[in-house]
């Protein structure tokens, strides 16, 4: 059987959710859009299931997994809604939706609903990207209330730049909302998992965890007590010795400078590894540190095991997780973790209490 595989610690995800809810104060919902970051979104709803104040997701379809998977959890709809029928669905399984432009709020002015249902009434203080700008905010809070259809109005925003510790962009944003928003009553809800961790003035009722969940620190300065979940890892599958001047791999990229012996690695960028990383790449084999050489490919990666005269054939290889930071090889291939874990696909996956 091909040796690559993810292994998914849902104990690091408890741990990294109860950091987050203790770091914020107040409430929490898991993100688990994007099938949790790549890591599974009901295994990982299930794991959180009787610790999580709630979970979120982007649309009704990710929704209707988990309540479908036994979730009985609330779960917001980041996105909201897109059409009438998906109201009328997302209010038959109670669940609470996002409203952050003006053809979302007509249409649940306009359709019948059995019963009332929560809303999150997003407001854009400079993302620019979905949301009431400024004076349209109480009008569309008043619209919701008027409509007899809304239990609960929270109130909320997201930021731009909470991962730039530096620049006051978070503040700015935080103003506005405020002016937006005062003299509305209700919960608030600002704090993405860069907020949770790098801006305390963002604690409000509810916050939204999601990158932290997974163990990616969100802040460009580690160190805030965050557990990998994911480890994806493979094996050598062969062995061979290059001599001084000869070339690897597609491109003839890396040229070996002394008798380089290499590990070919079952794990390329059909799985998810990214294509984009430069030769020096760090990976652990058997737990000791060793690089990337060559370009990857598609199914298969080289890697430098010159000073790893043990490891060989069957030698297990970390390509992120407790000892590679996902964060290094994002940074190595110019994106962000993110990315890195949505995409992993193809390999084994087995979830681990450790």
């Amino acid at each position: 059987m091909r040796p690559a595989r993810a292994l998914i610690d849902l104990s690091a995800l408890r741990h990294n959710y109860h950091l987050a809810r203790e770091r914020h104060g107040g409430r929490a919902l898991a993100v688990v859009k994007a099938n949790a970051y790549g890591h599974g979104a009901l295994r990982c709803a299930r794991a959180l299931h009787d610790e999580a104040d709630g979970f979120a997701v982007a649309f009704l379809g990710e929704a209707l997994e988990l309540r479908a998977g036994g979730i009985d959890a609330p779960i917001l709809l980041l996105e909201g809604v897109f059409d009438v029928a998906e109201l009328a669905e997302a209010a038959r399984h109670r669940l609470w939706m996002v409203v952050h432009h003006e053809e979302q709020l007509r249409m649940l002015e306009r359709t019948p609903l059995a019963g009332p249902v929560d809303v999150w009434l997003k407001v854009n203080s400079g993302m620019n990207r979905a949301g009431f700008v400024g004076d349209a905010v109480g009008p569309a809070w008043q619209r919701l209330q008027a409509s007899g259809k809304v239990g609960r109005i929270v109130l909320m925003t997201h930021f731009a730049r909470a991962d730039e510790p530096e620049r006051e962009t978070t503040l700015e944003q935080l103003q506005r909302f405020e002016a937006a928003t005062a003299g509305l009553p209700g919960e608030r809800s600002v704090a993405n998992s860069a907020a949770i961790l790098g801006w305390p003035q963002a604690r409000r009722a509810w916050a939204r965890p999601g990158i932290l969940l997974y163990g990616a620190d969100p802040m460009p300065a580690e160190g805030n007590g965050l557990r990998a979940v994911m480890t994806l890892e493979s094996a050598v599958m062969a062995v061979r010795e290059i001599a001084p001047g000869e070339s690897l791999g597609y491109g003839g990229r890396f040229v070996a400078e002394r008798t380089t012996r290499v590990g070919l690695v079952a794990m390329g960028y059909a799985d998810g590894y990214p294509r984009t990383v430069p030769d020096g790449t760090p990976v652990a084999v058997e737990g000791r540190a060793s690089r990337i050489i060559g370009r990857v490919s598609m199914d298969m990666l080289t890697i430098d095991l010159t000073e790893l005269p043990d490891a060989g054939l069957g030698s297990r290889v970390e390509l992120w997780g407790d000892q590679v930071p996902v964060n290094r090889i994002a940074q190595a291939a110019g994106t962000i973790a993110y990315e890195l874990l949505c995409n992993v696909k193809r390999v084994g996956v087995e979830y681990v209490r450790r």
